[in-house]
């Protein structure tokens, strides 16, 4: 192979990239924003062509399954950095919540539930994230910072209320999301407050959630 054609190759392989990740980035916008969006709709945000989609992509579910695991990678990468901090678990669990929130990781997880098929790997990565999480969250349990009667779940959900939250562009509705988790944040402080109203959310109100309908 000739360098000139090594160097054709290489560039042409940066430039697919490159692509990729416009598409991948339009598709984050379109679909967190509303999952039942057309396909069209992501190639008009990205640039491309309808054909550029289906030639990385074999339909829409196979682009939400992408982003999706994308997601999944992020919050697995976050949660075994917690875990493996010296810092006291208390405060590893509060950087791990202030990096999945700058991260929005829910918004390519929980935003994009049930509406694809999950693949074996993104059933086998959400276990993961299921069992490191909740290991995360015990450990700060057991420091007694943590206020009595909070479950996994309820901070699970009001994570994905901030994910939620937007407000003029990017960086405003992420400064806006990060001044909502300092209060959650303090919520979550054992002070001696009132007892929580009402039950926690079930395992089986989540897992319902992850099927499509």
């Amino acid at each position: 192979m000739s360098e000139q054609t090594s160097h054709s190759r290489r560039g042409r392989f940066a430039e697919a990239e490159r692509n990729d990740a416009t598409i991948l980035d339009a598709a984050r916008e379109v679909f967190v924003t509303d999952p039942s969006a057309p396909m069209s709709a992501v190639a008009k945000r990205a640039g491309v062509g309808i054909g550029a989609l289906y030639n990385r992509y074999a339909g829409k579910e196979d682009l939400l399954a992408t982003l999706c695991s994308r997601g999944q990678d992020k919050y697995l990468e976050e949660v075994e950095r917690a875990l493996s901090s010296d810092a006291d678990p208390w405060d590893a669990y509060v950087d791990f919540l202030r990096r999945i929130v700058e991260a929005d990781t829910h918004s390519l997880t929980v935003r994009l539930a049930g509406t694809f098929t999950p693949t074996a790997e993104q059933l086998d990565k959400a276990e993961r994230m299921l069992a490191l999480g909740v290991e995360l969250f015990e450990r700060a349990q057991a420091t007694g910072q943590l206020r009595s009667g909070v479950t996994y779940l309820d901070v699970s959900y009001l994570l994905e209320l901030i994910a939620k939250s937007a407000l003029g562009d990017s960086a405003r509705t992420a400064e806006l999301r990060t001044r909502q988790l300092a209060v959650i944040i303090d919520g979550l402080r054992n002070t001696g407050g009132d007892e929580l109203p009402g039950t926690p959310p079930t395992w089986e109100e989540q897992t319902a959630r992850w099927v499509r309908e």
